[in-house]
């Protein structure tokens, strides 16, 4: 049955890419006698690592949960990627526990990701624990560690231990709290008195982490400043309370490869890390009434969950993976979606190890479990009983930053690609998918071309859908700048009746945005009624191919205001394509030019890199529209071409070392230049050319 919410410790691992994250999971279960043998990454074994991507490329893309059981405390592990393309797995993934472990490389020290997940853990009010990983690597440092975490992270870092040796002769750690060693001897790693030669640093951590601890708490303090120390007990419960409210933070070190340093950090979350129950009442918001209601972390409140992942399994069919916040959930039990006003049916509840399935009889409050084949539910959907409706506010997404057209590469896949999108897009919050019918592309977005690319393989892998990936055309469109009389005429003469179509037309501008207006101006029947929609007609069939470039003429006045007919001879096609000819002369003569996107762009970046986002975004043509600094970070506002933002998520990844990000969305119109415009109309007739040498 379900586990007591008190023992239950909720953890996160974050960190960036490469830093040994999926490992230190592994080295827990390993440590805890959840796996018999040590799974590892580079070989492909490791257990929450699964995915075939992720196997092949070596690194996480998915955030995966395990669990294990130490000191009678049920753990739940969730272990989320660090590549900035699938950071919005970590912001999912740190919503649904109560706190994180931010992993550091001994050797490269805080890195750009590692920021970012801090902060995310920071925004959700989640205490913090530093653990440096791989000290036992060639020039792993773990002082310039944490002067690297000191500098980089916000909050206030006190380490909680020393290493005993260095590199390949780390082999343990000493705990400045209770001053004992925990050094490996024999593959078994035992309890000592320090080692003489580090008594005098472990002396000076000590005095440093006990005044930390004094400076969180008035009382402790005044007793500190007059007494000129404190006793085990009251630092231990001290030390607790400020990890626990977030004013400390501590940091650990150690070797997941040689199971060193496991025993403490799980030691440490027990005491120092929230249990659900100290997490207090959540938040919702009733659909019904709109009102804010809250769910107690209880088995005796109705049941609510949040969904914070779901993917397919091969075997299995569509996983979801969900955060019970109160209440309790057995199998065989129907639940109901508030997000989307669904009920569903919820066979074997289930803990998820990797990518296996433990089948349990119920999830109480405060666990992280699975149930397969829900046929409604999405990613941050709320779970619910019907008699007790509440939706949990939503995880927040990062926008797609990065199109490409997609290509098939077998005639008549269309629509087996389309069907494998809406699968995926389901899967992935981040994935945005449409066709453009100005360019006529199919085009993908996502966070960075990673993600694009490891979802075109899943494509591949899952649903035999293959595609190429080509930069997107730009929807340019064609205006005027001038006007012009023009008459259209189509007489054709043949055995039997003709046809004949004439008419007069303005062509004039319009204001940017105000498309395409047709304007009715005949008096007197010199073109009967019943052909004024003909000529209409082709008019917006022929502007809509546009004049110079093929691409659709917007912002132009067309005004029919003279004609002829023949009595026997006109007809609605006759008119039709008279109006073709005079739309087509009429914005030949009227100054024809192009018009280009212009995209609001945001640019969030280190302070002390606005000065080159800047210079950057002048050279592509952008106009700075306002800059807001905050703290470090300083978020650039600019307007700029779309067609010289295609290829900015890799040069802003560079120029910032990883540490910007930006959005964009659709502003309006304005003319290209001409010597830009005379390029896109050259390519438009050589594509032209080319298409037609195809038919012939």
């Amino acid at each position: 049955m379900a586990i007591d919410i008190a023992r239950i410790r909720n953890v996160g691992f974050v960190g960036h890419g490469g830093v040994g994250k999926t490992s230190l999971v592994e080295a827990i279960l390993s440590r805890t006698g959840m796996t018999s043998r040590l799974g590892r990454v580079d070989d492909g074994t490791a257990t929450t690592d699964f995915d075939p991507e992720e196997v092949r490329r070596k690194i996480s893309i998915n955030t995966a949960v395990a669990f294990c059981d130490y000191r009678d405390h049920r753990f739940h592990l969730v272990d989320m990627p660090g590549y900035g393309d699938f950071v919005a797995e970590a912001r999912a993934g740190l919503r649904i526990v109560e706190g994180a472990v931010i992993v550091v490389d001994a050797v490269a020290g805080v890195e750009v990701q590692t920021e970012k997940v801090s902060k995310f853990a920071q925004e959700y009010g989640l205490p913090r624990l530093c653990f440096v990983n791989r000290m036992d690597r060639e020039r792993a440092d773990f002082g310039r560690a944490l002067d690297s975490i000191q500098r980089r992270l916000k909050g206030r870092f006190v380490p909680l231990q020393l290493p005993v040796g260095q590199e390949s002769g780390f082999r343990g750690v000493i705990d400045v709290v209770r001053m004992k060693a925990h050094v490996q001897t024999n593959g078994k790693v035992e309890e000592t008195a320090i080692p003489a030669e580090y008594a005098d640093a472990a002396r000076e951590a000590r005095e440093k982490l006990v005044e930390a601890v004094a400076e969180t708490d008035d009382d402790l303090l005044t007793r500190y400043l007059e007494e000129g120390t404190l006793g085990e007990a009251e630092v231990l419960k001290a030390l607790r309370t400020a990890i626990g409210a977030g004013k400390l933070v501590p940091v650990l070190g150690g070797s997941a490869g040689k199971l060193l340093g496991v025993g403490p950090l799980l030691d440490l979350v027990i005491e120092s890390f929230p249990s659900p129950a100290d997490r207090g009442p959540i938040e919702g918001t009733d659909p019904r009434s709109k009102e804010t209601v809250t769910r107690a972390p209880s088995a005796k409140e109705p049941f609510a969950a949040l969904v914070f992942k779901t993917f397919t399994d091969p075997h299995v069919g569509k996983l979801t993976l969900f955060r019970v916040f109160s209440g309790t959930l057995t199998g065989n039990a129907q639940v109901y979606n508030a997000t989307r006003e669904a009920r569903e049916r919820v066979g074997q509840a289930a803990l998820m190890q990797g990518k296996e399935q433990r089948g349990v009889e119920a999830l109480g409050p405060g666990e992280i479990g699975v149930v397969a084949k829900l046929k409604e539910t999405l990613t941050g959907d709320t779970l619910c009983a019907e008699s007790a409706p509440i939706v949990f506010a939503a995880i927040a997404f990062p926008e797609p930053a990065i199109s490409f057209a997609l290509q098939p590469k077998a005639k008549g896949d269309e629509d087996k690609i389309s069907n494998a999108l809406a699968r995926l897009a389901e899967e992935d919050p981040t994935l945005r998918y449409h066709y453009d019918p100005e360019t006529r592309q199919l085009l993908i977005s996502g966070v960075g071309q990673l993600h694009v690319e490891v979802t075109l393989e899943r494509m591949k892998r899952k649903f035999n859908a293959e595609v190429l990936l080509l930069p997107p055309r730009i929807p340019y469109k064609e205006t005027v700048r001038g006007r012009a009389q023009v008459q259209g005429r189509h007489k054709k003469q043949t055995g039997g009746r003709g046809q004949f179509g004439d008419c007069w037309i303005e062509v004039e501008p319009l204001p940017r945005g105000a498309g395409l207006e047709f304007v009715d101006k005949i008096f007197g029947g010199s073109i009967p009624r019943n052909f004024i929609p003909s000529v209409e007609k082709g008019v917006r069939a022929r502007l809509q191919r546009g004049v110079l470039a093929g691409y659709p003429v917007v912002d132009v006045r067309v005004s029919l205001y003279d004609g002829s007919f023949h009595s026997v001879d006109s007809s609605d096609i006759a008119f039709q394509l008279a109006g073709q000819i005079a739309a087509e002369k009429g914005v030949q003569e009227a100054k024809p030019c192009l018009l280009e996107p212009i995209m609001n762009v945001e640019v969030t970046v280190p302070s002390s890199l606005a000065g080159d986002v800047i210079g950057d975004l002048n050279s592509r043509r952008g106009k700075i529209m306002g800059m807001d600094a905050g703290g470090d970070t300083t978020v650039v506002r600019a307007q700029v071409p779309m067609s010289e933002m295609l290829n900015y998520e890799p040069n802003l990844r560079s120029m910032s070392g990883g540490r910007g990000s930006y959005s964009m969305e659709f502003s309006h119109y304005e003319e290209l230049p001409a010597m830009l415009a005379d390029k896109v109309v050259a390519e438009a007739r050589k594509e032209k050319e080319a298409k037609a040498a195809e038919k012939h």
